[in-house]
């Protein structure tokens, strides 16, 4: 029941403002026809004075022209006030203007006096050049820049409309600030329009002003000889100031108000009040202050020049020029600070935030206590290995993997660490810490006492040596391995082994978007017609699986071309790019030049192939082996695959193109940076080295 009456009295106030509008406007009207007395003139003329100055002020400090939308308004209003008292002034100086200088106000004769000195010679003239400044140079100038800004402004609408349009459809922006940009803009066409207007009433008022004030001396100096019996030179010399001081009195609001409309139109798309606009640009440029200063240096002490004043220019501009970057860089310091106590604040609060906790990181290389505790005076080493570890990934297999977290749990055994992708364990393991390990194969072991164990990378056989020993290692011809050596190579062998889960679509549409503008244009004609996108980030994602390199983007997606219009499965698809890679598939797990290569004999090769079960078309649909084979075999490749790593060996396995891939999902579960290539993938012209074969 409160609200009731608070409503009605703010409803009631602004009748009351709308009344009292509209009879200042009847007033000014009225004043028109109506003759008025001096102190009522004399109050008018000190309203325009005081109307005009405010609306100067308003312009210089508004943020943007469209700030100050009601300017074309107010420039009417305040010319209409302008002109009324003109010629109200004009009936009052007619009528009684010889009678003495007061007889039209005290303003007028203010003015008169003040500016002309008594003598209307000098009025005269200043008004002239008052008139020449307002009338060619400001409300020229205002009047030019009016018309082309509202022509350039309404020429733009359209496409302005369409970029709100597209923001609005890519989701960039709601409808709520779609439908606030639209209006801005219907605001900002309908301002400049009406300022493009709004300048012939600067232009006009500019122009009667000097032709009432001719009526005034020629029309006074007339009634004054003939009316009042008064000599030319007197009725000149009461007339002439009169009028004179009348036109000073209206030119100057006018003057004042020209320069308000220059202003605004001239600061366009400039945001901040006009003192941050013009003295922020100005003192952006020190070494055109110190410029400025040194030329005005040089005229201080030119012959027949004055001193004082060009040397304390010069002073001043070289103490801004060397004041103004220090505070800038006081101020941009302040403002990193800030920032950086408000990041620090925010990380600490998402740090414990449930939103942050649900957040899992692509790769996470978590320590145990006392492992972290030991690499943690070596946290800036580690750091700078595992980001030369990114980049030989992006160079070796063509993208980016994720940034790798490191992170300690107390949960977990003090001397084990684990290595996490997307929250999942890939792989564990315990570091001797104080400890050397030494990588011995099936060759001789130290004679430093040591404990056995297998290397964590690649299950190699190895020693665990106390640290003290690694002098004495060296000298038997051993190399010993720090901790973060071998934690740092089981991560990078755990990386590669799931290549695959780290190339995620955002990295795929990534390396899609930075192809070449040709194949740009062959990828568009294969996907979507032939294959998806997700299908192929599939074909990508299979290849990386198997250690295969996608660095060769553009021959990739040439081999799918080739293929995707003939057949639809992704594993089809796949080894055709194998076979297609050849030659770089070789030439990465070559050694030195040559190959080598451990080849299936010829009883599984034959009982894989039997495994097979085709289609009518002949393509396989099943492989169908039994379980014991299954193990055989398993035994048969682990026996001589553990033999050749153990020696250290670098070598494939080599298996038909249709049962390759069967021989890598068995092979894959026990040694998962073995290579399966089929005779496909064998480079024509590569040297081969046999190391062995699986009978």
């Amino acid at each position: 029941m409160a609200i009731a009456p608070a409503t009605q009295a703010a409803a009631q106030r602004s009748s009351n403002q709308d009344v009292g509008f509209a009879l200042g406007i009847l007033f000014m009207l009225t004043v028109l026809f109506l003759p008025l007395p001096a102190p009522v003139i004399d109050m008018g003329l000190a309203l325009s004075i005081a109307l005009a100055v405010l609306i100067l002020m308003v312009a210089l400090w508004i943020q943007r022209p469209l700030d100050f939308s009601a300017f074309p308004t107010i420039l009417l209003i305040a010319t209409l006030l302008r002109l009324s008292l003109n010629i109200a002034t004009t009936r009052l100086i007619l009528s009684s203007g010889a009678e003495g200088v007061t007889s039209a106000g005290y303003v007028i004769a203010g003015f008169a006096n003040f500016v002309m000195g008594g003598d209307f010679v000098i009025g005269i003239i200043v008004f002239a050049i008052i008139i020449t400044v307002n009338f060619l140079v400001i409300t020229k100038g205002a009047t030019r820049i009016a018309e082309v800004g509202a022509r350039f402004t309404l020429d733009a609408i359209p496409g302005k409309q369409m970029a709100i349009d597209a923001d609005l459809a890519a989701g960039i922006v709601n409808e709520q600030e779609a439908q606030s940009r639209r209006r801005e803009l219907e605001e900002e066409s309908s301002f400049f329009g009406a300022m493009d207007g709004a300048s012939k009433f600067v232009r006009g008022d500019a122009i009667a002003g000097v032709i009432i004030t001719v009526i005034n001396m020629f029309g006074g100096i007339v009634i004054g000889v003939l009316r009042h019996d008064m000599s030319v030179a007197a009725a000149a010399d009461v007339f002439v100031k009169l009028s004179v001081g009348d036109g000073l009195v209206t030119q100057i609001p006018a003057l004042i108000v020209s320069l308000a409309a220059g202003l605004l139109v001239s600061k366009g798309g400039t945001r901040g009040s006009a003192e941050k606009a013009v003295l922020g640009q100005l003192g952006n440029y020190p070494r055109a202050l110190f410029v400025a200063g040194l030329v005005s240096s040089v005229l201080a002490i030119a012959p027949g020049l004055p001193f004082f004043p060009f040397a304390l220019l010069a002073a001043t501009m070289a103490f801004i020029a060397y004041a103004v970057p220090r505070r800038k860089a006081e101020e941009q310091a302040m403002q990193d600070a800030t920032a950086a106590r408000v990041q620090a604040v925010a990380e600490e609060e998402a740090k414990y935030s449930v939103k942050e906790s649900l957040k899992i990181p692509g790769i996470e290389l978590c320590l145990g206590k006392q492992v972290a505790a030991a690499l943690l005076p070596a946290h800036a080493e580690l750091a700078q290995r595992v980001s030369k570890m990114r980049l030989k990934f992006a160079k070796q297999y063509g993208f980016v993997v994720a940034e790798i977290k490191l992170s300690d749990d107390i949960f977990m055994q003090p001397k084990a660490y684990q290595i996490k992708i997307h929250g999942a364990i890939i792989a564990s393991s315990e570091l001797r810490i104080g400890e050397v390990l030494v990588v011995t194969g099936d060759g001789p072991l130290p004679r430093v006492p040591g404990e056995e164990t297998r290397e964590p990378a690649f299950g190699m056989k190895a020693v665990w040596v106390p640290e003290i020993f690694a002098a004495a290692l060296k000298a038997e011809g051993f190399t010993p391995v720090d901790i973060m050596s071998v934690l740092l190579t089981h991560l990078g062998e755990a990386l590669r082994n799931n290549l695959a889960q780290l190339f995620s679509y955002k990295d795929f549409r990534r390396l899609v978007d930075s192809l070449d503008p040709e194949y740009r244009r062959l990828l568009d004609e294969v996907v979507p017609s032939s294959l998806s996108n997700s299908g192929f980030h599939a074909v990508l994602r299979r290849l990386l699986s198997e250690r295969i390199s996608i660095r060769n983007l553009n021959l990739i997606l040439e081999a799918v071309a080739e293929i995707a219009p003939h057949v639809h499965r992704t594993e089809q698809i796949a080894e055709h790019v194998r076979a297609r890679m050849a030659q770089q598939i070789c030439a990465d797990f070559a050694q030195e030049g040559v190959l080598k290569i451990l080849r299936l004999g010829p009883r599984w090769e034959t009982a894989l192939h039997q495994a097979l079960r085709r289609d009518v078309k002949g393509e396989v649909i099943e492989f169908d082996i039994e379980p014991s084979a299954i193990e055989q075999f398993s035994a048969d490749v682990s026996k001589v695959v553990r033999d050749l790593m153990d020696r250290g060996e670098v070598f494939v396995l080599v298996a038909g193109p249709d049962i390759r891939p069967y021989v890598r999902m068995v092979t894959e579960r026990m040694f998962p940076n073995l290579p399966v290539l089929s005779h496909l993938e064998i480079a024509r012209g590569m040297p081969i080295s046999q190391a062995g074969s699986v009978s």
